[in-house]
């Protein structure tokens, strides 16, 4: 393999260096009315440092070609009478991709003909014209361009201030404190359910993502104090789009790496319309290597489909889209040597495996050029089932420890109606219901019998609404308010959340933003079913009456824009969370720190009677892309504690006092005709120890099970941690075609996270597992 990989290599560089000719590519795309999206016709488009001056006009439905242009980076200024002028920076223009782009430009409150007022497409600015603070956009090329990203949008968060991620070789984030379940993940519009291969019921996190990085386009990720829209969510969102495919000219790519083998394709469906698709196929490397011949100790089995439809239309648009994904995973240790077992006299058999399906349509109707509703349904199945086997040096047959077989399928309708009734104000109203119909069955071998954690079957409703409005007093001053409300019928829990957001521009180059918001969540839906044993050794649901755990999050952020593309942000933020459900038998525990290890574990007879908090300031320093360089430094001081049914304050699993990510990057071009990109790009994180629960040993070995020290909980600490990565990216520009090899260097110290910790039953041997090391990971794409 490494034999192969330097191959590669030289054979990238080689055609790199020999490159001929100046390739010329298509810019097109369409422009449009930030809030009511209506095409903007005759907006003027215009590439900047070009002489003679390169430009055309937006057609009568908004759309705009510009062709022939050199590949490479260009500027883009778009311009509008009685909107403010826009500009995209530094945008890559590649062979064998045309580069097709949606901008939104927003209309000036001051009406003095063509505003002049510039604002280019910083990434500090969310698209989401609510999110006033706690948020920001990513482009896809950033999900592959941050050293140790992988194209994943989640591993790519893990930059951003008061952002980490929980384990090396997983892709969960914790944000300010939070546990990762507390993220929401949304997909066009669409809530969807953990987009990971192996994933586990309540999790929202996994070692490989579903999601396909090529299907994305510009997105926004939020952190705290979100706007009324947002709702059954405590630490933050994803807001990811899918882009379109291209409407008028086919195109394909072929890519081999970390995510697997992948084939894409996208293009017009006739080209009598401007509708399209777009879709693309991957299959686990791993696996095809070892159906060649070549064993290795592991072999993940994965595969995921990702597609979208537009068929636009004189009114609006429908669109189609889907993914899906299933995984399998085998961890045997009977077949291996003793000395590789989880200890010296006795392994495991695990066996795991997980499906997910999405499939959703959406119809966004225009009612005129100030009014717009968008409808959506879609259906999100995901099974889950896991097995894990035990034996030893003296009965080597399997014996059943553990197993889960559960399934959940969702039906949900929303709709959402947006109003733009002047230039100061904009409005959006939204419902939309959830039916969840599950299949939840997991037992466990503890005290010489099986106890069924799970065992049922039915059905549960989600409504929600929301409301908010935008009031612009001026061009520099806005205000956001809205409520978001939820009912669980289930149990007749329910909520109402206000939310409120100011952004004062006070001079060109900084502004002040202040959020609050008070946001709930239900508990994992297993969660509710969860049995507890009776004397008679029947079963009760001890788990029904929960309600939402509930946080209120308020936020204080000052921006100073440096220069045109260096910014310095700081926030301060405090959240207080209540109502999460702990445990009067086990007076330590708190649903709050879940989420710390793979699988969540079980507990049952909740209640909602705890509370937690976090508070600190984060520093963001970051310079965008330009002169071919990039870097962005973030600094995150925090506290994160959480009280259970005792009323002790103690720290979280999450709280790690500190954080400190560097991640930057610089771009070559190279060839005789500067057509090839030779990219370098390093990222460094240090963070403090995570607290966690040690093993009493003594009861573990007279109880024959694993038993946790809770009068000691949270207050020993893992060594600080500390990681390194490495990016090489090489590309080839030709005529008709691209070809891209990016190689991703990690090293985690001996300071890193560690993976999972293990005791021994039968002795109290305990056992720390570290996935460290030096890790290569090689992606090749081509492009035509």
């Amino acid at each position: 393999m490494k034999k192969l990989l330097l191959i590669l290599l030289l054979t990238t560089i080689s055609i790199i260096l020999f490159s001929q000719g100046k390739f010329k590519q298509t810019i097109k795309g369409v422009v449009v009315d930030k809030q009511s999206q209506i095409p903007l016709p005759g907006a003027t488009i215009i590439l900047q440092n070009f002489d003679p001056i390169v430009g055309t006009i937006s057609d009568a439905e908004g759309h705009f070609k510009l062709e022939k242009i050199p590949i490479g980076r260009v500027d883009i200024q778009v311009s509008y009478v009685g909107y403010k002028s826009f500009v995209l920076n530094n945008l890559l223009l590649s062979s064998g991709k045309e580069l097709i782009l949606r901008i939104e430009i927003e209309e000036s409150i001051t009406k003095i003909g063509e505003v002049v007022i510039k604002a280019n497409s910083r990434k500090d600015q969310p698209i989401n014209n609510m999110a006033v603070i706690s948020a920001r956009s990513f482009t896809v090329e950033e999900t592959s361009r941050y050293a140790g990203s992988y194209g994943d949008p989640a591993r790519m968060a893990s930059n951003y201030a008061g952002v980490m991620t929980g384990r090396d070789n997983r892709n969960d984030i914790v944000i300010r404190g939070n546990s990762s379940m507390g993220i929401l993940w949304k997909l066009d519009d669409i809530e969807i359910t953990n987009p990971s291969h192996y994933a586990a019921l309540g999790t929202t996190g996994g070692p490989i993502s579903i999601l396909n990085n090529n299907l994305l386009t510009n997105s926004d990720f939020l952190t705290g104090a979100f706007p009324a829209e947002y709702g059954n969510a405590l630490a933050g969102v994803f807001d990811l789009k899918m882009r379109n495919g291209n409407n008028e000219n086919r195109e394909y790519w072929l890519q081999t790496g970390w995510n697997g083998l992948e084939i894409g394709a996208e293009g017009p469906f006739s080209k009598k319309s401007r509708a399209s698709y777009l879709v693309s196929y991957r299959y686990s490397l791993l696996e095809l290597i070892n159906a060649v011949g070549i064993n290795l100790d592991i072999n993940p089995k994965y595969q995921d489909l990702n597609f979208k439809i537009n068929i636009p239309n004189k009114k609006g648009r429908i669109t189609i889209f889907g993914i899906g994904g299933t995984s399998q995973i085998n961890l045997f240790e009977k077949n291996k040597d003793q000395e590789d077992w989880s200890f010296e006299n006795s392994g495991e058999n695990v066996a795991n495996s997980s499906d997910i399906g999405i499939f959703a349509i959406s119809n966004l109707f225009f009612i005129n050029e100030k009014t717009r509703i968008k409808t959506s349904v879609s259906v999100l199945g995901s099974v889950v089932s896991s097995k894990i086997d035990t034996f030893s040096i003296s009965n080597m047959s399997l014996f059943t420890k553990a197993g889960e077989n559960s399934s959940e399928i969702k039906y949900s309708i929303s709709s959402t109606l947006k109003k733009k009734f002047n230039v100061k104000n904009n409005a959006e109203i939204g419902i939309s219901f959830d039916i969840y119909d599950f299949n939840y069955r997991d037992s466990t071998y503890l005290h010489s019998k099986y106890v069924k954690d799970t065992d049922a079957k039915g059905s549960m409703n989600l409504l929600r609404a929301f409301a908010q409005l935008q009031h612009k007093f001026s061009d520099n001053l806005s205000l956001f308010t809205g409520l978001n409300y939820q009912l669980l019928t289930f149990n007749s829990s329910q909520v109402i959340e206000p939310r409120l957001g100011l952004k004062w521009k006070f001079s060109n180059i900084q502004s002040v933003n202040l959020g609050f918001g008070m946001h709930s969540q239900l508990q994992p839906r297993m969660f509710y079913y969860i049995q507890s044993q009776l004397p008679d050794g029947s079963y009760m649901q001890s788990n029904n009456n929960l309600d939402f755990s509930k946080s209120n999050h308020f936020v204080l952020g000052y921006d100073y824009l440096l220069n045109e593309n260096l910014r310095l942000k700081f926030e301060s933020y405090y959240q207080k969370l209540y109502d999460v459900p702990v445990k009067e038998s086990l007076e330590a525990y708190s649903l709050i720190n879940s989420g710390v290890e793979y699988f969540v574990g079980r507990e049952d007879s909740l209640i909602n009677q705890g509370t937690g908090e976090n508070y600190g300031v984060e520093l963001t320093l970051e310079k965008f892309f330009s002169k071919n360089y990039y870097y962005l430094i973030t600094m995150s001081l925090f506290n994160s504690k959480y009280m259970g049914y005792d009323k002790i304050e103690r720290n979280t699993a999450f709280n790690t006092n500190y954080l400190l990510n560097a991640v930057g990057g610089y771009e070559f071009k190279v060839g005789k005709k500067k057509n090839g990109i030779l990219s370098l790009g390093i990222k460094a994180t240090w963070t403090g120890g995570r607290p966690y629960i040690p093993f009493d040993v003594e009861e573990t070995i007279k109880q024959g099970t694993e038993v946790l020290d809770w009068d000691n909980a949270y207050k020993k600490r893992y060594d600080d941690y500390k990681r390194l990565s490495l990016r090489i990216g090489l590309k080839r520009n030709r005529e008709k075609f691209n070809i891209e090899l990016i190689l991703d260097l990690q090293y985690r110290t001996n300071y890193t996270s560690i993976y999972i910790e293990r005791i021994d039953v039968e002795t109290g041997e305990i056992k720390n597992y570290q996935k460290m090391g030096f890790y290569p990971m090689t992606t090749w794409r081509i492009q035509f």
